[in-house]
């Protein structure tokens, strides 16, 4: 991927996309086009976020059709407040993402907490347009804001032994309602994935802090989440509290609800479907059509080699 530098100023919050598009402009008449004000205006008729991350602009060499950010930020998943999709935007207002710490632990050096805005710091930040597949069968784009995880292994410096990475989300019931129900709840809790330690040093493999250059909404996992493009999207973890290096393959939170349906690997693979559904096809967010699923959601080049020993239909 390649990348141009962005410095954001005020003067940059307007995307390239939209003032190419001439039809919005002609709505403000043509002495509001050079009018800062008139342009911000524009921008929150169309649902377009203040940008307040500095960045390197992802180039888009793909041409990816990117998801509007209200369709990211209003359709989601995230049961530690609601199983409606729907619901979550509206009751994700509990959380406070600021200030937030991660505990790096386990077969590491020397275990240390560090604080996300401290993370920022450490780590320019870049934008990465992403496919994102969900394992029900609905997909968008999203242009994500972050840095490769990669970069926090190096930081963590982990042992020889350590051959996995565990993650977990924020256990906090104030915070989750649905985390209150304790065994009723609608999944176990804390909230676990895991990724083999070649996967997590994977360049496609970041950490996210914000999306269409803001910094995340809640529902979406602020104020730092997992990105793993090639997998299905239950694999990118929100809100992580704790990152832990360890021997063993760590039993996700869906291999544990339901070991027969979700696997550890979790790959987006339209040749294996799931024991309730067809993986062939998937419904991209305000598309009526739907179209056909990639294996490892277009990212084989990128990501094949990780699993040219293993047999994907045993190994889901």
């Amino acid at each position: 991927m390649k990348f141009e530098s962005v410095n954001l100023k005020d003067k940059d919050i307007t995307s390239e996309e939209l003032f190419n598009n001439r039809r919005k402009f002609l709505k403000l008449g043509a002495a509001a086009v050079v009018a800062n004000s008139a342009v911000v205006d524009l921008l929150a008729k169309d649902k377009y976020p203040t940008s307040n991350l500095n960045y390197k602009k992802d180039l888009n060499e793909l041409n990816l059709d990117l998801s509007t950010f209200d369709q990211i930020t209003s359709y989601n998943n995230f049961y530690e407040f609601s199983t409606g999709k729907e619901k979550v935007k509206k009751l994700s207002h509990t959380l406070k993402p600021d200030p937030w710490s991660i505990t790096i632990d386990g077969l590491v050096e020397k275990s240390f907490q560090i604080d996300v805005s401290e993370l920022i710091k450490k780590f320019s930040l870049e934008e990465r347009i992403y496919r994102f597949r969900c394992v029900e069968g609905w997909s968008m784009v999203v242009p994500w804001v972050g840095f490769e995880l990669a970069k926090l292994i190096k930081l963590a410096s982990p042992l020889s032994a350590a051959k996995y990475i565990r993650f977990e989300t924020l256990f906090d019931k104030e915070q989750f309602p649905d985390q209150k129900r304790g065994i009723f709840g609608a999944i176990p809790y804390p909230y676990v994935e895991g990724l083999r330690l070649d996967e997590a040093m994977n360049p496609l493999a970041i950490l996210s802090v914000g999306l269409y250059g803001k910094t995340l909404e809640n529902q979406n996992g602020a104020p730092i989440r997992l990105v793993v493009p090639w997998k299905y999207g239950f694999k990118s973890i929100k809100s992580i509290s704790k990152i832990s290096f360890v021997a063993d393959e760590p039993l996700n939170t869906w291999q544990k609800a339901n070991s027969k349906e979700y696997g550890f690997y979790a790959n987006v693979n339209p040749n294996v479907d799931h024991p309730r559904w067809s993986q062939a096809k998937e419904r991209v967010l305000g598309k009526f059509f739907k179209q056909k699923t990639q294996l490892f959601n277009g990212y084989e080049k990128e990501v094949g080699h990780l699993y040219a020993n293993l047999d994907m239909r045993k190994y889901f």
